[in-house]
Protein backbone atom coordinates (compact mmCIF):
# COMPACT_ATOMS: atom_id res chain seq x y z
CA UNK A 1 0.00 0.00 0.00
CA UNK A 2 1.16 3.36 -0.92
CA UNK A 3 2.11 6.06 2.17
CA UNK A 4 -0.91 7.97 0.48
CA UNK A 5 -3.27 5.26 0.37
CA UNK A 6 -2.24 3.74 4.18
CA UNK A 7 -2.65 8.29 5.25
CA UNK A 8 -6.00 8.94 3.80
CA UNK A 9 -7.07 5.81 4.35
CA UNK A 10 -8.65 5.67 0.72
CA UNK A 11 -7.94 2.30 0.28
CA UNK A 12 -7.74 -0.39 2.97
CA UNK A 13 -6.97 -3.46 1.46
CA UNK A 14 -9.10 -5.90 4.43
CA UNK A 15 -10.08 -8.79 2.45
CA UNK A 16 -10.45 -10.72 -0.93
CA UNK A 17 -13.86 -11.99 -0.57
CA UNK A 18 -16.00 -13.65 -3.50
CA UNK A 19 -18.77 -10.76 -4.40
CA UNK A 20 -22.40 -11.89 -4.50
CA UNK A 21 -23.99 -11.30 -8.25
CA UNK A 22 -25.10 -7.95 -7.88
CA UNK A 23 -28.41 -8.68 -9.24
CA UNK A 24 -28.65 -9.93 -5.43
CA UNK A 25 -28.75 -6.33 -4.31
CA UNK A 26 -30.43 -4.85 -6.95
CA UNK A 27 -34.33 -4.26 -4.62
CA UNK A 28 -31.92 -2.66 -1.90
CA UNK A 29 -29.93 -0.42 -4.84
CA UNK A 30 -33.13 0.70 -6.19
CA UNK A 31 -35.42 1.23 -2.41
CA UNK A 32 -32.16 3.84 -1.65
CA UNK A 33 -32.17 5.81 -4.77
CA UNK A 34 -29.47 3.59 -6.60
CA UNK A 35 -28.75 3.38 -10.49
CA UNK A 36 -29.28 0.43 -11.15
CA UNK A 37 -28.75 0.29 -15.66
CA UNK A 38 -27.30 1.43 -18.80
CA UNK A 39 -24.01 2.30 -19.32
CA UNK A 40 -21.42 -0.19 -17.75
CA UNK A 41 -22.77 -3.27 -16.93
CA UNK A 42 -20.58 -6.80 -18.28
CA UNK A 43 -22.30 -7.82 -21.39
CA UNK A 44 -23.37 -10.99 -19.59
CA UNK A 45 -25.78 -9.84 -17.10
CA UNK A 46 -27.37 -7.09 -19.45
CA UNK A 47 -30.25 -8.99 -19.97
CA UNK A 48 -30.87 -10.11 -16.81
CA UNK A 49 -30.57 -6.44 -15.44
CA UNK A 50 -32.82 -4.87 -18.11
CA UNK A 51 -36.12 -7.57 -17.07
CA UNK A 52 -34.91 -6.82 -13.19
CA UNK A 53 -34.35 -3.49 -13.52
CA UNK A 54 -38.09 -2.61 -14.97
CA UNK A 55 -39.53 -5.15 -12.52
CA UNK A 56 -38.08 -2.73 -9.35
CA UNK A 57 -38.63 0.64 -11.24
CA UNK A 58 -34.49 1.10 -10.94
CA UNK A 59 -33.53 3.97 -12.99
CA UNK A 60 -31.17 3.75 -15.95
CA UNK A 61 -28.22 5.01 -15.23
CA UNK A 62 -24.60 5.48 -16.13
CA UNK A 63 -22.17 2.92 -13.70
CA UNK A 64 -19.83 -0.02 -14.64
CA UNK A 65 -20.99 -3.00 -12.45
CA UNK A 66 -19.85 -6.67 -13.47
CA UNK A 67 -19.23 -9.66 -11.07
CA UNK A 68 -16.07 -9.45 -9.71
CA UNK A 69 -13.82 -10.39 -6.35
CA UNK A 70 -13.56 -7.47 -3.92
CA UNK A 71 -10.00 -6.52 -3.41
CA UNK A 72 -10.58 -4.03 -0.93
CA UNK A 73 -13.15 -1.80 1.23
CA UNK A 74 -13.72 1.20 3.12
CA UNK A 75 -16.55 3.14 4.38
CA UNK A 76 -18.74 4.14 1.48
CA UNK A 77 -20.13 7.39 0.71
CA UNK A 78 -23.94 7.67 1.03
CA UNK A 79 -25.59 7.72 -2.48
CA UNK A 80 -26.47 11.32 -3.90
CA UNK A 81 -29.29 11.47 -6.28
CA UNK A 82 -28.94 12.88 -9.00
CA UNK A 83 -11.62 -7.43 -36.62
CA UNK A 84 -13.78 -5.81 -39.13
CA UNK A 85 -14.56 -2.10 -38.96
CA UNK A 86 -17.36 -0.27 -40.27
CA UNK A 87 -18.76 3.45 -40.72
CA UNK A 88 -21.83 5.25 -42.34
CA UNK A 89 -23.74 7.71 -44.52
CA UNK A 90 -23.49 10.86 -41.88
CA UNK A 91 -27.08 11.77 -41.08
CA UNK A 92 -28.24 15.64 -40.55
CA UNK A 93 -29.07 16.80 -36.85
CA UNK A 94 -30.98 19.47 -36.21
CA UNK A 95 -29.26 22.05 -34.31
CA UNK A 96 -29.42 22.80 -30.12
CA UNK A 97 -29.22 25.61 -27.97
CA UNK A 98 -25.75 25.57 -25.78
CA UNK A 99 -25.09 25.80 -22.45
CA UNK A 100 -22.25 26.05 -20.19
CA UNK A 101 -23.37 23.01 -18.15
CA UNK A 102 -25.41 20.25 -17.77
CA UNK A 103 -29.15 20.29 -16.28
CA UNK A 104 -31.09 17.18 -15.23
CA UNK A 105 -34.15 16.43 -16.44
CA UNK A 106 -35.67 12.50 -15.18
CA UNK A 107 -38.16 10.81 -17.76
CA UNK A 108 -41.03 9.20 -17.00
CA UNK A 109 -41.32 5.26 -16.49
CA UNK A 110 -42.42 4.03 -19.39
CA UNK A 111 -39.96 5.73 -21.48
CA UNK A 112 -37.04 4.60 -19.58
CA UNK A 113 -37.69 1.17 -19.79
CA UNK A 114 -38.11 1.85 -23.25
CA UNK A 115 -34.93 3.34 -23.37
CA UNK A 116 -33.49 0.14 -21.67
CA UNK A 117 -34.99 -2.42 -24.11
CA UNK A 118 -33.32 -0.36 -27.18
CA UNK A 119 -30.20 -0.48 -24.99
CA UNK A 120 -29.87 -3.62 -24.43
CA UNK A 121 -31.07 -5.13 -27.93
CA UNK A 122 -28.86 -3.21 -29.25
CA UNK A 123 -25.83 -5.28 -29.62
CA UNK A 124 -27.92 -7.30 -32.37
CA UNK A 125 -28.31 -3.81 -34.49
CA UNK A 126 -26.33 -2.87 -37.14
CA UNK A 127 -26.56 1.18 -38.17
CA UNK A 128 -23.81 1.15 -40.31
CA UNK A 129 -24.42 1.59 -44.09
CA UNK A 130 -21.49 1.52 -45.85
CA UNK A 131 -17.94 -0.44 -44.92
CA UNK A 132 -15.03 1.98 -43.75
CA UNK A 133 -12.35 3.30 -45.71
CA UNK A 134 -9.98 2.36 -42.95
CA UNK A 135 -9.17 -1.25 -41.28
CA UNK A 136 -7.04 -3.13 -38.46
CA UNK A 137 -4.09 -5.29 -39.09
CA UNK A 138 -3.28 -7.17 -35.93
CA UNK A 139 0.58 -8.09 -35.46
CA UNK A 140 1.56 -9.83 -32.29
CA UNK A 141 -0.82 -11.63 -29.66
CA UNK A 142 -3.15 -9.10 -27.51
CA UNK A 143 -2.29 -8.66 -24.27
CA UNK A 144 1.26 -8.98 -24.85
CA UNK A 145 4.00 -6.60 -25.25
CA UNK A 146 4.43 -7.54 -28.84
CA UNK A 147 1.00 -6.37 -29.86
CA UNK A 148 0.24 -3.31 -32.07
CA UNK A 149 -2.52 -2.60 -33.87
CA UNK A 150 -2.08 -0.59 -37.13
CA UNK A 151 -4.82 0.77 -38.99
CA UNK A 152 -4.97 1.19 -43.15
CA UNK A 153 -6.98 2.43 -45.60
CA UNK A 154 -6.92 0.14 -49.05
CA UNK A 155 -4.49 -1.79 -48.09
CA UNK A 156 -1.86 0.29 -47.07
CA UNK A 157 -0.97 1.29 -43.16
CA UNK A 158 -1.76 4.92 -41.95
CA UNK A 159 -1.08 7.05 -38.98
CA UNK A 160 -3.65 7.39 -36.64
CA UNK A 161 -1.69 10.37 -35.52
CA UNK A 162 -1.08 11.98 -38.61
CA UNK A 163 -2.80 10.31 -41.53
CA UNK A 164 -6.48 10.24 -40.81
CA UNK A 165 -8.50 13.26 -41.47
CA UNK A 166 -10.12 15.17 -38.31
CA UNK A 167 -12.73 16.09 -40.06
CA UNK A 168 -14.98 13.42 -41.34
CA UNK A 169 -17.65 16.30 -43.32
CA UNK A 170 -16.96 19.52 -45.32
CA UNK A 171 -19.34 20.95 -43.02
CA UNK A 172 -16.85 20.51 -40.10
CA UNK A 173 -19.56 19.15 -37.83
CA UNK A 174 -18.60 15.13 -37.75
CA UNK A 175 -15.23 14.13 -36.54
CA UNK A 176 -13.17 11.36 -37.07
CA UNK A 177 -12.20 9.29 -33.94
CA UNK A 178 -10.14 6.90 -33.49
CA UNK A 179 -11.07 4.24 -30.47
CA UNK A 180 -8.22 2.97 -28.55
CA UNK A 181 -10.08 1.40 -25.44
CA UNK A 182 -13.11 -0.53 -25.84
CA UNK A 183 -15.89 0.14 -22.99
CA UNK A 184 -15.81 -2.38 -20.57
CA UNK A 185 -12.02 -3.29 -21.17
CA UNK A 186 -9.23 -2.42 -18.69
CA UNK A 187 -6.36 -2.60 -20.86
CA UNK A 188 -4.75 0.70 -21.30
CA UNK A 189 -4.21 0.81 -24.98
CA UNK A 190 -3.21 4.16 -26.74
CA UNK A 191 -1.53 5.52 -29.90
CA UNK A 192 2.07 5.16 -29.54
CA UNK A 193 3.57 7.94 -29.98
CA UNK A 194 7.34 7.33 -30.48
CA UNK A 195 6.98 4.33 -32.91
CA UNK A 196 7.06 4.47 -36.55
CA UNK A 197 3.44 5.51 -37.85
CA UNK A 198 1.97 5.42 -34.18
CA UNK A 199 0.57 2.03 -34.30
CA UNK A 200 -1.79 1.06 -30.69
CA UNK A 201 -0.58 -1.23 -28.33
CA UNK A 202 -0.71 -1.58 -24.44
CA UNK A 203 0.93 0.67 -22.35
CA UNK A 204 3.56 -0.49 -20.07
CA UNK A 205 5.00 0.19 -16.77
CA UNK A 206 7.85 -1.12 -14.90
CA UNK A 207 7.83 -3.62 -17.73
CA UNK A 208 4.55 -5.04 -16.78
CA UNK A 209 1.37 -4.36 -19.52
CA UNK A 210 -0.69 -1.89 -17.91
CA UNK A 211 -4.55 -2.50 -16.95
CA UNK A 212 -6.77 0.14 -14.87
CA UNK A 213 -8.39 -1.05 -11.86
CA UNK A 214 -12.01 -1.58 -11.24
CA UNK A 215 -13.60 0.90 -9.03
CA UNK A 216 -16.74 0.34 -7.41
CA UNK A 217 -19.08 -0.15 -9.16
CA UNK A 218 -17.32 0.71 -12.12
CA UNK A 219 -15.87 -1.75 -14.98
CA UNK A 220 -12.61 -0.97 -16.57
CA UNK A 221 -13.68 2.06 -18.83
CA UNK A 222 -17.36 3.61 -19.06
CA UNK A 223 -16.97 4.84 -22.33
CA UNK A 224 -15.51 3.92 -25.89
CA UNK A 225 -12.31 5.76 -25.22
CA UNK A 226 -9.87 6.90 -27.53
CA UNK A 227 -8.52 9.88 -29.28
CA UNK A 228 -8.91 12.80 -31.92
CA UNK A 229 -6.27 11.88 -35.34
CA UNK A 230 -4.43 15.65 -35.93
CA UNK A 231 -4.59 16.82 -32.43
CA UNK A 232 -1.80 17.80 -30.03
CA UNK A 233 -1.94 19.25 -26.43
CA UNK A 234 1.19 21.23 -26.75
CA UNK A 235 3.34 20.85 -23.59
CA UNK A 236 5.17 23.84 -24.25
CA UNK A 237 2.30 26.19 -23.69
CA UNK A 238 0.14 26.65 -20.47
CA UNK A 239 -3.84 26.84 -21.06
CA UNK A 240 -4.82 30.35 -19.62
CA UNK A 241 -7.91 28.67 -18.30
CA UNK A 242 -6.64 25.81 -16.86
CA UNK A 243 -3.48 27.31 -15.85
CA UNK A 244 -1.83 24.16 -16.78
CA UNK A 245 0.58 22.74 -19.78
CA UNK A 246 -1.15 20.38 -22.09
CA UNK A 247 0.02 16.52 -21.94
CA UNK A 248 2.06 15.71 -24.68
CA UNK A 249 -0.55 13.68 -26.49
CA UNK A 250 -3.80 13.68 -29.11
CA UNK A 251 -6.91 15.11 -27.73
CA UNK A 252 -8.91 12.13 -25.74
CA UNK A 253 -12.15 11.40 -26.49
CA UNK A 254 -15.10 9.71 -24.35
CA UNK A 255 -17.56 7.61 -26.80
CA UNK A 256 -20.88 7.90 -25.08
CA UNK A 257 -23.14 5.71 -27.94
CA UNK A 258 -24.38 2.48 -27.26
CA UNK A 259 -22.02 -0.15 -28.91
CA UNK A 260 -18.96 -1.31 -27.72
CA UNK A 261 -16.48 -0.51 -30.45
CA UNK A 262 -12.92 -2.50 -30.95
CA UNK A 263 -9.49 -1.16 -30.79
CA UNK A 264 -8.44 0.49 -33.92
CA UNK A 265 -11.59 1.82 -35.11
CA UNK A 266 -12.44 4.13 -36.53
CA UNK A 267 -15.61 6.08 -35.71
CA UNK A 268 -17.24 9.23 -37.24
CA UNK A 269 -18.58 11.19 -33.99
CA UNK A 270 -20.29 14.96 -32.83
CA UNK A 271 -19.38 16.87 -30.25
CA UNK A 272 -21.05 17.61 -27.22
CA UNK A 273 -18.75 18.91 -24.65
CA UNK A 274 -15.71 18.36 -22.77
CA UNK A 275 -14.30 18.10 -19.23
CA UNK A 276 -10.40 19.49 -18.11
CA UNK A 277 -8.72 16.69 -16.28
CA UNK A 278 -6.03 18.07 -14.40
CA UNK A 279 -3.20 14.83 -14.45
CA UNK A 280 -0.36 15.45 -12.59
CA UNK A 281 -0.06 19.05 -13.20
CA UNK A 282 -1.22 18.65 -17.09
CA UNK A 283 -4.37 19.39 -19.10
CA UNK A 284 -5.61 16.91 -19.97
CA UNK A 285 -8.90 17.47 -21.99
CA UNK A 286 -11.96 14.91 -22.06
CA UNK A 287 -13.97 15.26 -24.82
CA UNK A 288 -17.33 13.69 -24.52
CA UNK A 289 -19.11 12.80 -27.81
CA UNK A 290 -21.78 10.25 -29.65
CA UNK A 291 -21.22 8.12 -32.49
CA UNK A 292 -23.23 9.65 -35.15
CA UNK A 293 -25.00 6.45 -35.93
CA UNK A 294 -26.04 5.69 -32.55
CA UNK A 295 -29.59 5.85 -32.57
CA UNK A 296 -29.69 8.70 -29.78
CA UNK A 297 -27.60 10.63 -31.56
CA UNK A 298 -30.27 12.91 -33.03
CA UNK A 299 -31.34 14.01 -29.52
CA UNK A 300 -27.56 14.90 -28.36
CA UNK A 301 -26.85 18.14 -29.80
CA UNK A 302 -24.96 19.85 -26.84
CA UNK A 303 -23.98 18.72 -23.55
CA UNK A 304 -27.16 19.51 -21.23
CA UNK A 305 -28.94 17.28 -23.79
CA UNK A 306 -26.71 14.07 -22.38
CA UNK A 307 -28.07 15.06 -18.66
CA UNK A 308 -31.83 14.81 -19.70
CA UNK A 309 -31.06 11.74 -21.95
CA UNK A 310 -28.47 9.92 -19.93
CA UNK A 311 -28.93 10.71 -16.22
CA UNK A 312 -26.02 10.37 -14.12
CA UNK A 313 -23.36 9.34 -17.14
CA UNK A 314 -21.59 12.88 -16.57
CA UNK A 315 -20.98 12.49 -12.92
CA UNK A 316 -20.03 8.91 -13.56
CA UNK A 317 -17.23 10.51 -15.34
CA UNK A 318 -16.26 13.03 -13.81
CA UNK A 319 -15.93 10.71 -10.26
CA UNK A 320 -14.28 7.66 -12.70
CA UNK A 321 -11.62 10.02 -13.96
CA UNK A 322 -11.27 11.77 -10.32
CA UNK A 323 -10.46 8.18 -8.21
CA UNK A 324 -8.89 5.44 -10.97
CA UNK A 325 -5.38 5.76 -10.11
CA UNK A 326 -6.40 5.46 -6.27
CA UNK A 327 -5.82 1.88 -6.22
CA UNK A 328 -2.09 2.00 -7.82
CA UNK A 329 -1.50 4.67 -4.89
CA UNK A 330 -1.87 7.67 -7.02
CA UNK A 331 -3.91 11.01 -5.14
CA UNK A 332 -7.26 11.56 -6.80
CA UNK A 333 -6.97 13.48 -10.23
CA UNK A 334 -8.16 17.24 -10.19
CA UNK A 335 -10.48 19.04 -12.28
CA UNK A 336 -10.44 23.00 -13.85
CA UNK A 337 -13.61 24.97 -13.78
CA UNK A 338 -14.72 22.92 -10.24
CA UNK A 339 -15.51 19.53 -12.56
CA UNK A 340 -17.58 21.14 -14.63
CA UNK A 341 -18.59 20.06 -18.56
CA UNK A 342 -18.16 22.73 -20.55
CA UNK A 343 -20.39 22.55 -23.67
CA UNK A 344 -20.21 21.87 -27.45
CA UNK A 345 -18.79 25.57 -27.84
CA UNK A 346 -16.27 25.53 -25.86
CA UNK A 347 -15.23 21.92 -26.92
CA UNK A 348 -15.06 22.96 -30.41
CA UNK A 349 -12.77 25.80 -29.68
CA UNK A 350 -10.68 23.45 -27.81
CA UNK A 351 -10.55 21.14 -30.85
CA UNK A 352 -8.98 24.13 -32.95
CA UNK A 353 -6.70 25.18 -30.65
CA UNK A 354 -5.28 21.47 -30.82
CA UNK A 355 -5.37 21.23 -34.25
CA UNK A 356 -3.58 24.15 -34.65
CA UNK A 357 -0.75 23.06 -32.53
CA UNK A 358 -1.19 19.63 -34.04
CA UNK A 359 0.05 21.79 -37.56
CA UNK A 360 2.75 23.14 -36.23
CA UNK A 361 4.35 19.96 -34.84
CA UNK A 362 3.70 18.03 -38.14
CA UNK A 363 5.14 21.05 -39.97
CA UNK A 364 8.52 21.33 -38.09
CA UNK A 365 7.22 24.58 -36.48
CA UNK A 366 7.22 22.99 -33.18
CA UNK A 367 9.98 20.97 -31.13
CA UNK A 368 8.71 17.32 -31.70
CA UNK A 369 11.12 16.03 -28.87
CA UNK A 370 10.36 11.66 -29.25
CA UNK A 371 7.36 12.22 -31.73
CA UNK A 372 7.29 9.95 -34.60
CA UNK A 373 5.80 12.53 -37.15
CA UNK A 374 6.39 9.99 -40.02
CA UNK A 375 3.18 10.17 -42.41
CA UNK A 376 2.00 9.29 -46.12
CA UNK A 377 -0.48 12.26 -46.74
CA UNK A 378 0.10 15.50 -45.40
CA UNK A 379 2.35 17.22 -48.47
CA UNK A 380 3.49 19.79 -46.11
CA UNK A 381 4.99 17.79 -43.95
CA UNK A 382 9.13 16.95 -44.11
CA UNK A 383 8.40 13.67 -42.69
CA UNK A 384 6.39 12.19 -44.90
CA UNK A 385 7.29 8.69 -46.32
CA UNK A 386 6.47 6.68 -49.79
CA UNK A 387 3.95 4.14 -49.66
CA UNK A 388 6.64 1.83 -51.09
CA UNK A 389 8.98 1.91 -47.92
CA UNK A 390 6.10 1.07 -45.86
CA UNK A 391 7.15 -2.55 -46.29
CA UNK A 392 8.74 -3.15 -42.97
CA UNK A 393 5.76 -3.22 -40.92
CA UNK A 394 4.91 -6.80 -40.37
CA UNK A 395 1.92 -9.24 -41.79
CA UNK A 396 -1.79 -9.31 -40.04
CA UNK A 397 -2.02 -11.62 -37.47
CA UNK A 398 -5.40 -13.02 -35.71
CA UNK A 399 -4.18 -14.84 -32.68
CA UNK A 400 -6.44 -15.02 -29.46
CA UNK A 401 -5.67 -12.96 -26.93
CA UNK A 402 -3.04 -14.49 -24.53
CA UNK A 403 -4.98 -14.73 -20.69
CA UNK A 404 -4.45 -12.34 -18.11
CA UNK A 405 -4.19 -11.93 -14.27
CA UNK A 406 -7.53 -12.31 -12.34
CA UNK A 407 -6.67 -10.12 -10.51
CA UNK A 408 -7.92 -7.47 -13.30
CA UNK A 409 -11.58 -8.44 -12.27
CA UNK A 410 -10.70 -6.99 -8.83
CA UNK A 411 -13.12 -4.36 -7.29
CA UNK A 412 -11.60 -1.47 -5.63
CA UNK A 413 -13.67 0.16 -2.81
CA UNK A 414 -12.96 3.80 -2.78
CA UNK A 415 -13.99 6.11 0.13
CA UNK A 416 -15.93 9.15 -0.94
CA UNK A 417 -17.07 8.15 -4.00
CA UNK A 418 -20.58 8.33 -5.04
CA UNK A 419 -22.05 4.62 -5.49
Amino acid sequence: MSPFAAQTGCLSKLSRLAHPHPLARLPSQAARGGVCGGYGYAPSVERQWSTAAARVGGRAGAVGLAPGRCAATTKLAPPTSSSSSSSSSLPHHPPSSSSSSATTALSSPSSRAAQLARHFASAAMSYSKTPSEYAVRKVGQPNTLEFRAYIEKDGVPVSPFHDIPLYANEQQTVLNMVVEIPRWTNAKQEISKEEFLNPIKQDVKKGKLRFVRNCFPHKGYLWNYGAFPRTWEDPNVVHPETKAKGDNDPLDVCEIGELVGYTGQVKQVKVLGVMALLDEEETDWKVIVIDVNDPLAPKLNDIEDVERHLPGLLRATNEWFRIYKIPDGKPENQFAFSGECKNKKYAMEVIHECADAWEKLVTGKSARGEISLANSTNETSPDRVDPSQLGSIPAGSDLAPAPIDGSVDKWFFISGAAV
